[in-house]
């Protein structure tokens, strides 16, 4: 099939689009996040100054994913027992899951696109602490929102995407595949720009916006590993897919990234599954009958 790659400019769409803005709070954790010297306290002061945020907070770091022996009661004691990088990225995913739009797509669902977001921000954090990366919270965030942009470019192109999702579903091709041969552009460079429309750290931006680049990534030099975990999750299955298609590349990344560390994928699958259990509730959502473990055995079982 010949594609003619469209004329519809990333920039043209997002400056036509009413693009979701984030919560007073959230951007100002954001800010303080800048400065090292804040502290509990500074933190406290925009999450006490938001009834809602405050609540949910508490409640996150009251479930069962932490697993306190005590009641946490107050913003700063949870600031202090889970850091402020915990406390603030919880709040930017909080503010992402109440702004993007269920554009009621065809057979899309929004609560399946955060469960496989969802999954793969609990192993790419997984990897980054088995590589010693310093900053595993952010690989989670990252991963987390790195389909953010989909709802929202469904919901302004939504010829173009029906298109595209019945060939990714005939061909096995990647969705960013897709997008750049029709677009020039990618869901994950659009999920970068709404981080820089919504003024977060650059890094972040970066993180988001190579996950589709994995082999790149892989062969880079070791400052790219960072990157390369969130690029290596974004490998796992959908929970609607009927068959994980790329299930070998996310084998051989997971190889070359974990090099001759004493890692196995099968442990880290289980913690990953494990996790996602626990911490799936905290964002109303449910736990996909299919484990990964499940998956990643199933030629096995066949």
């Amino acid at each position: 099939m010949t594609i003619t790659k469209s004329v519809a400019s990333l920039d043209d769409i997002l400056s036509n689009t009413q693009l979701p803005a984030l919560p007073s709070s959230a951007i100002k954790l954001i800010e303080l996040s800048n400065d090292p010297k804040n502290g509990p306290n500074e933190y406290a002061k925009p999450i006490e100054a938001d009834a809602g945020l405050m609540g949910q907070i508490l409640r996150f770091v009251n479930s069962s994913y932490f697993g306190f022996s005590r009641e946490i009661a107050s913003i700063p004691q949870a600031i202090q027992l889970v850091g402020a990088r915990t406390i603030k990225n919880f709040a930017l995913w909080s503010a992402v899951f109440s702004l993007v739009p269920n554009p009621k797509f065809g057979p899309f669902d929004l609560k399946s696109l955060w469960q496989d977001s969802l999954r793969r921000a609990v192993f790419a954090r997984e990897l980054g602490r088995s590589l010693k990366l310093t900053n595993a919270e952010d690989l989670f965030a990252a991963a987390l929102l790195q389909d953010m942009a989909i709802p929202l470019l469904l919901k302004a192109l939504p010829e173009q995407y029906e298109s595209l999702i019945e060939r990714r579903a005939s061909e096995r091709v990647r969705l960013s595949c897709l997008e750049k041969e029709l677009f020039g552009w990618d869901h994950a460079q659009a999920a970068a720009a709404l981080c820089r429309n919504w003024r977060l750290p650059e890094e972040f931006s970066v993180l988001i916006e190579r996950h589709p680049n994995v082999d790149e990534l892989l062969d880079g030099n070791p400052r790219q590993r960072d990157a390369a975990c969130v690029a290596v999750a974004s490998l796992l299955p959908a929970c609607k897919d009927a068959e994980w298609d790329e299930q070998e590349d996310f084998e051989d990344a997971f190889d070359r990234i974990i090099g001759d560390r004493p890692v196995e994928l099968e442990e880290m699958i289980a913690k990953v599954d494990s996790s996602f259990a626990e911490f799936a509730p905290i964002l109303q959502l449910a736990v996909p009958k299919q484990t990964l473990h499940d998956w990643l055995n199933a030629d096995s079982d066949n």
